[in-house]
């Protein structure tokens, strides 16, 4: 489990294509100081599990299985590209953002960008299978990153990706200059995982 702090911006050193799978190596000398193998690390929000020691003490290895590169965009990350990595919650450690599984439910894309002076509102495209669990002011994760739901509403065209859902999210510069969200352009493809509770509530209402 995490809790969408993200502790450090990482790099993607090397990608196998290995068919249906992947196997990433990472750098990130925050999130490596202390991880061994079996160790879950979320990358852009995905729950990831290290298969390999790290190597010179701030790289680490994971395999990602086709059900993750169908589900994400893990499957478009290059060498030399920025992920937000996080390690796995400790127990007796403050809940930050909020209950974050690493369980990517699907993707969106940036619509659009309206930087303020010491703030920026980010307009994400939302699917319609999704839409239902978001509310305002509720939380939601973008590539790893807990964030509260400002508005929501329903564009007259579809976006790029084909949603007409979207939501819209605030960033304060410390989420613009430490996650990979602040320099994202219009167009980017971002993981979204919706509230748990949400999901919870909707399965216990339908078996009454």
């Amino acid at each position: 489990m995490f809790t969408g702090i993200v502790e450090e911006l990482g790099e993607i050193v090397a990608v196998e294509e290995r068919g249906d799978a992947s196997r990433i190596t990472v750098r990130g000398p925050v999130v490596t100081s202390d991880a061994g193998h079996g160790d879950s690390i979320a990358v852009n929000g995905v729950c990831l599990t290290v298969v390999d020691k790290v190597v010179e003490g701030d790289t680490f290895t994971v395999d990602v299985m086709g059900e993750t590169l169908n589900r994400s965009s893990i499957g478009g990350l290059t060498v030399g590209s920025r992920v937000n990595l996080e390690r796995a919650a400790a127990v007796d450690s403050r809940l930050g953002g909020h209950i974050v599984q690493g369980h990517v439910d699907g993707t969106g894309t940036v619509v659009s960008r309206d930087p303020q002076e010491n703030w920026e509102v980010v307009r994400i495209s939302l699917p319609d299978s999704l839409a239902r669990y978001v509310v305002e002011k509720g939380s939601i994760t973008v590539d790893g990153i807990s964030l509260t739901v400002s508005a929501l509403g329903v564009a007259d065209a579809p976006a790029a990706d084909g949603n007409t859902d979207w939501f819209e999210v605030s960033l304060i510069p410390t989420t613009r200059e430490l996650t990979t969200l602040g320099a994202a352009p219009v167009g980017t493809t971002v993981n979204l995982e919706v509230d748990i509770i949400a999901k919870y509530v909707e399965r216990l209402v339908a078996r009454g």
